[in-house]
């Protein structure tokens, strides 16, 4: 065999260099623009990996065969995401213990408009039924609309793995552009006068008690509703249950940093690489990143909608650009709401008025997941 027939270039196809040149623009993103360079950048290096032919990266563990034959990608995508889905659970346990429920529970109603802005999944996931997709590949598409990129793998990898890459991908890219998504949609949607509504910085004190006992009956009272949603509610919980407690300071710091990180790295790099050309290539491939768009927008838009109604009604000054932080892209969306509260009123702090629908929304899209995945 000649030399040149055992390098990668003789087996290079136009669909693999395509994707190639995707996983650069991720990584230039990240580098230049610092798009959620966490996110971007090792989906981007697990793009390029992937889609690198004969390297044997991608050879998933084989029943009766050696695991050393076996590629650390393939690995990783077998265990971590495709079989057994730890990393998404793992990551809502970190996620559980870098949250802080407290402008949650000091404004309950914050919950209504977490539930709001889940409408974009719903409306995606009719939209995928319409245009002719399977239930459970319209449930992967829809749950894009939760801007929540773990919740979204979770519920592929369960219902639809064949278009994991490509949703996951969605959800990251369109969590990354938050800034650039809601802002249109809000002022659409809403007036000049609306926008500058004031509201008073600080909410009420919420008491440790408080935290420890809504992370402690909150989940349960979800999980006898909502079984399937365990082992993503559950999860959280614990991980806020363990940040609320005080007495295992020292496990918690570390699922807030080493191991928070250690997660991140290999779940993008598996995001990365569950998209090698030959999946993605397809028809419908551009289909599923306009209806996720759509779910992520018509999201945005239920909550800002149910925005304007609560301040219609409210007897105190109540701004409808918090709707749009119900999405559970935490805390872009939270900071999108603030900055644009205070380029309308230079006086406004929104931040910890958006935290709790914020919030809110990562419990609203796991309970939608874990309604999916009990349906269908």
């Amino acid at each position: 065999m000649s030399i040149g027939l055992q390098t990668g270039f003789s087996s290079l196809t136009l669909g693999q260099a395509i994707m190639i040149i995707a996983g650069l623009s991720f990584i230039t993103l990240a580098i230049v623009k610092e798009w959620e360079p966490l996110e971007l950048l090792p989906i981007g290096a697990g793009m390029i990996l992937a889609n690198l032919p004969i390297t044997g990266l991608m050879v998933q563990p084989a029943a009766g065969q050696p695991m050393g034959s076996a590629g650390f990608l393939g690995i990783l995508l077998k265990f971590g995401l495709y079989q057994y889905m730890i990393l998404p659970q793992l990551i809502f346990f970190c996620i559980g213990t870098l949250t802080d429920f407290g402008p949650l529970i000091a404004d309950p109603k914050a919950f209504i408009l977490g539930a709001a802005a889940q409408l974009g999944i719903y409306v995606a996931f009719l939209g995928a039924v319409a245009y002719g997709f399977s239930i459970p590949e319209a449930c992967s598409i829809g749950i894009i609309g939760g801007a929540d990129g773990p919740t979204t793998i979770f519920t592929t990898g369960r219902l639809a793995p064949h278009i994991m890459g490509i949703t996951a991908t969605a959800a990251y890219s369109y969590m990354a552009m938050v800034a650039l998504i809601q802002p249109p949609i809000i002022r659409l949607l809403t007036s000049g006068r609306e926008r500058k509504i004031y509201m008073k910085p600080m909410l009420r004190p919420v008491s440790k008690k408080e935290k420890i006992f809504f992370a402690i009956f909150v989940p349960i009272f979800i999980i006898l509703m909502i079984p399937r949603s365990a082992p993503l509610v559950g999860l959280l919980f614990l991980g806020n249950l363990f940040r609320e407690s005080g007495v295992v300071n020292r496990l918690t710091k570390t699922a807030q940093n080493e191991f928070v990180n250690i997660v991140t790295i290999l779940l993008m790099l598996g995001v990365g690489a569950s998209m090698p050309a030959d999946r993605v290539m397809e028809p419908d491939t551009l289909l599923v990143l306009f209806l996720g768009l759509c779910a992520f927008g018509f999201g945005t838009a239920g909550g800002v909608l149910l925005g304007k109604v609560m301040s219609w009604f409210s007897k105190k000054p109540f701004n409808p650009m918090l709707g749009a932080a119900g999405v559970s892209a935490v805390p872009m969306a939270a900071r999108v709401v603030h900055y644009m509260g205070q380029k309308e009123n230079k006086k406004n702090y929104l931040l910890m008025h958006a935290m709790g629908p914020n919030a809110a929304g990562v419990i609203g899209s796991a309970v939608a997941a874990g309604y999916f995945l009990g349906l269908f």
